[in-house]
């Protein structure tokens, strides 16, 4: 049995670097704070917990839910589940140094602004709707200041909660809020569990359309998926992805791909990708 969760992580805004003018994403806390020998910590986290990039909004955005996935050098997928929501932070902007009137420049506006923070579990086991829970159930907490604490949620979930191996039994659990979840492990270590995502693929494509992309995805062409949807990007690369068994999808593979990274649609090599449907226009040469 292994845990079902490696590391959690709190993603927060970086304000230091947005004053240089490059806003970007930070590492806020970690745990645990030190390596595990046998599944480093993945750096390039920030990146993939806001794909459109890191940007303060002047409304609040409902909190959203997505699995972002990152490959290491050894080829082994990582899940990354992202829980984003939106807090209140009170700005204080300045008048323009080119101010012509002292007494105006003096003034300083309030103004209130959203910035994103996300949630985070990184695993090497994709039961999506359980870290969908975990998540949920802590900013729960978070939110409604309840008298359960986090740090309690998540050593329950690093430490506590033991993923069976496949064939084995249901396992229920609970991360220590008056929960009650349950794994449920595949019955063949092989056979890829896609639960409604192929079911997706073909009703948002169409039967033809997805045996096209299927087509070009087994003679090694590049699949580039396209949506508003963060969400809808991992579960269409997912599908495509189990649609190859009993063969193992061994090329690039990134169902969300962050803006800062679009160069790597140049690469010469077959892969899977999805970017957000607003950059289209940016990767009209391919």
């Amino acid at each position: 049995m292994s845990r079902l969760a490696d590391y959690f992580a709190v993603v927060g805004y970086a304000y230091e670097k947005d004053r240089s003018g490059a806003s970007c994403g930070k590492i806020l806390q970690r745990f645990p704070e030190k390596d595990w020998d046998d599944c480093p910590f993945m750096p390039g986290l920030p990146l993939f917990c806001q794909p459109m990039g890191w940007s303060l909004s002047s409304q609040r955005h409902q909190p959203s839910f997505y699995v972002a996935v990152l490959t290491d050098m050894d080829g082994e997928r990582h899940y990354c589940a992202v829980f984003t929501f939106h807090e209140m932070i009170a700005m204080t902007p300045s008048k323009p140094d080119d101010e012509e009137d002292d007494q105006e420049r003096s003034i300083v506006h309030h103004s209130s602004m959203f910035a994103p923070k996300s949630l985070v579990l990184v695993s090497r086991h994709d039961y999506f709707e359980a870290f969908r829970h975990c998540l949920g159930i802590m900013y729960t907490v978070h939110l409604e200041s309840l008298s359960v604490k986090i740090e309690t949620l998540v050593g329950n979930i690093l430490g506590c909660v033991q993923v069976p191996p496949a064939g084995g039994p249901q396992v229920r659990f609970s991360i220590g809020a008056g929960d009650r979840q349950a794994l449920q492990p595949p019955l063949c270590p092989s056979l890829p569990i896609s639960n409604t995502s192929v079911a997706i693929l073909f009703e948002q494509l169409g039967i033809n359309n997805t045996l096209t992309v299927f087509s070009a995805a087994l003679t090694d062409h590049k699949i580039l998926f396209y949506s508003e949807s963060c969400s809808r990007l991992c579960e269409a690369s997912r599908a495509l992805s189990v649609l190859h068994y009993p063969l193992k999808y061994t090329y690039v593979f990134i169902p969300v791909l962050p803006t800062a990274l679009l160069e790597v649609l140049n690469s010469p090599t077959p892969f899977i990708a999805g970017v957000h449907a607003t950059l289209k226009n940016d990767i009209a040469d391919l």
